[in-house]
């Protein structure tokens, strides 16, 4: 019998393949259930004394939020608003009367050393805490030297975020240059 010499590797790859189907079909709802997890525990923490979150659809006209997270005392608002190199994702935890009680930046892609200050620079982001419903960077918010439009970005999803609880008009063009 005349062996084929591409067979075993081609039957091999085959092999794999099918094995990293089925593990992925199989690993799927824990990494989802992981994920949930995940997300409930930092909701916990921008909005403490909350003890479940349901997400409601959020059918305003704010294009700066993507999603809502309603609590007894409060809610979490995700924000997505567009910072000097992109897309900046927030979470906002905002009590009943409009005060934030928690931020954090979920994704962005600013300037290295500059923009990306915003995800840990804590002088920064604790302005924002039980400090009013409205920020303006250069009035009752420092920018972040030499991230002006960044700051001015997480300025805008938080006072978005903010004026969704309390039902406040948000339409501020922030971001614009020079605005």
């Amino acid at each position: 019998m005349k062996r084929i010499p591409w067979l075993q590797p081609v039957a091999a790859l085959l092999l794999a393949a099918l094995v990293l189907f089925v593990s992925s079909a199989l690993l799927s709802p824990i990494a989802k259930e992981q994920a949930e997890q995940e997300l409930q525990s930092i909701l916990s923490t921008l909005l403490p004394g909350a003890d479940s979150f349901t997400q409601e659809a959020y059918t305003g006209e704010d294009e700066a939020i993507s999603a809502v997270y309603k609590a007894e005392n409060g809610y979490v608002i995700e924000t997505v608003t567009v910072g000097y190199a992109g897309d900046i994702t927030m979470l906002v935890g905002v009590h009943s009367d409009g005060s934030i009680s928690g931020l954090v930046v979920r994704d962005m892609q600013e300037t290295y050393g500059l923009g990306m200050k915003a995800l840990s620079d804590v002088a920064f982001l604790s302005q924002f805490l039980w400090n009013g419903t409205s920020f303006t960077v250069g009035e009752n918010v420092d920018a972040l030297t030499g991230a002006t439009v960044t700051s001015k970005a997480v300025a805008k999803a938080v006072t978005s975020a903010s004026a969704f609880v309390t039902g406040a008009d948000i339409g501020s063009s922030a971001t614009e240059w020079g605005g």
